[in-house]
């Protein structure tokens, strides 16, 4: 006879426990354990396994499918990998089912290809094909939320693709759970994962975000599957931008961008085009050339000083981690004397778009600077620099790059660190050097440094 017990799961990072606790020992979130019921059943015989020596393993080349959309494969690596398990996060209406209906649409001709549908009906997913022009009538459908009834289906029809939309909805009735609860992601994940090994089929899994941005479920979702990947974007906005956060398979540098149409999403091959605004810059308005993975491109950063409302200045950054902007402030206040201390701060990147890397210093600082002091930057000047806490310029990697899309762009002036400047060839673009953050804005405003 089983014998049923409960324990508790954490539903951030999955700490199992032995009674409810407020506070998760494991990575500290409140009132995050749920209950759970698992049988104990009688220990399975063990198999016999023999480790093989690393220059005995046969490894081919991973060979690539392309799925007819450049941005996608380009964040995927290259294309599709047989056998491979990935994951697309986002938050919802981003445009995670668009791009994946897409993707199908344009295989379907080619390879057999089955979605799983949890959320929408089969009628729906029709429609929404239609509205979007989308040729899916090859592609089979199952509407179904049963694990165990989908894997057989699975079986039976033999996919050369399979997705999955959402993994949380689907629920195992041998696990005494609730769909979406740690428990049932983490059966779900793991028979997909057997399935894409055992038969080399590639599967791909939706995901739900929380309300932090972060994907929902154990985090051992993340690390069980060979690739995630992340829609970022305002809804607001018509831009999105896919990003690889692991790839088992390729670069997790690369991004894809891509622009909502009433008939899906269309890759953006130019975005630099879109992300930096024509015609004269007021004051608080710099131009960053910004590297993300292999992909050189411009954006604007815009900033916004005022006095402080309150008595407590805000510091709010849009597109820019908040961390960073608070450290560039202080150094802008004690390196270079442009003090922000009583004041509201706002910093957005322009077009919805999330820049990480640390070479944005360097034009967060100016357009702060220029707000501040109500003076516009050289007219027709792109920039790019690391800040340390001592206010020096950091050297930053892909200067090469950066130099060639600025001037495509038609960038007339490009301000770098000092220690990029000795390597890199001005080619059609004037080049400005300086070693801090004080040389920096002298020179970014035209003035005698």
């Amino acid at each position: 006879m089983v014998k049923v017990r409960s324990f508790f799961v954490c539903s951030s990072c999955g700490y199992e426990a032995r009674k409810w606790l407020g506070r998760c020992p494991g990575c500290g979130a409140w009132n995050s354990f749920s209950e759970e019921f698992a049988g104990e059943r009688s220990a399975a015989p063990v198999r016999e396994a023999e480790p093989l020596r690393l220059a005995e393993v046969a490894a081919a080349e991973a060979v690539r499918t392309g799925t007819g959309i450049s941005e996608f494969d380009r964040v995927l690596g290259g294309g599709i990998v047989a056998g491979s398990l990935v994951l697309v996060g986002g938050e919802p209406g981003i445009g995670k089912s668009t791009l994946l209906m897409q993707v199908m649409g344009n295989l379907c001709r080619r390879w057999k290809v089955l979605l799983v549908s949890g959320e929408e009906s089969a009628a729906q997913v029709k429609l929404r094909a239609r509205r979007m022009l989308q040729d899916m009538g090859e592609v089979e459908i199952l509407a179904e939320t049963d694990l165990d009834v989908v894997m057989a289906a699975i079986e039976k029809a033999a996919p050369e693709l399979v997705v999955v939309d959402s993994v949380q909805t689907l629920y195992s009735s041998g696990i005494g759970s609730v769909p979406g609860s740690v428990g049932q992601v983490r059966e779900a994940a793991t028979r997909f994962m057997r399935l894409a090994k055992e038969n080399g089929v590639p599967v791909f899994l939706v995901g739900h975000v929380t309300k932090e941005g972060s994907l929902a479920g154990p985090r051992v979702l993340e690390h069980m599957v060979d690739t995630v990947l992340q829609f970022e974007g305002d809804r607001n906005h018509t831009y999105r931008v896919l990003r690889s956060i692991k790839n088992r398979f390729g670069s997790t540098n690369e991004i894809g961008i891509f622009e909502m149409k009433d008939t899906g999403l269309e890759p953006v091959t130019d975005p630099s085009a879109l992300f930096v605004e024509e015609g004269a810059r007021s004051s608080g308005s710099a131009v960053l050339a910004a590297l993300e993975g292999s992909r050189p491109l411009l954006v604007e950063v815009q900033a916004l000083v005022a006095p402080a409302a309150s008595a407590y200045p805000r510091i709010v950054g849009n597109g820019v981690d908040r961390g960073r902007l608070s450290m560039i402030v202080a150094v802008l206040g004690r390196r270079a004397g442009v003090d922000l201390g009583a004041s509201d701060v706002f910093v957005n990147v322009a077009g919805g778009v999330r820049v990480e890397e640390p070479a944005a210093d360097l034009a967060v600082a100016l357009a702060l600077a220029s707000a501040r002091r109500d003076v516009p930057l050289k007219r027709g000047m792109a920039c790019f620099g690391e800040l340390s806490l001592t206010g020096d310029l950091r050297f930053c990697i892909g200067a090469e790059r950066r130099r060639d899309e600025a001037e495509k762009m038609g960038i007339e002036t490009l301000l770098v660190p000092r220690k990029n400047a000795g390597d890199l060839e001005a080619g059609g673009v004037e080049l400005l050097a300086a070693g801090d953050l004080a040389t920096a804005l002298a020179r970014a405003m035209g003035r005698e440094a």
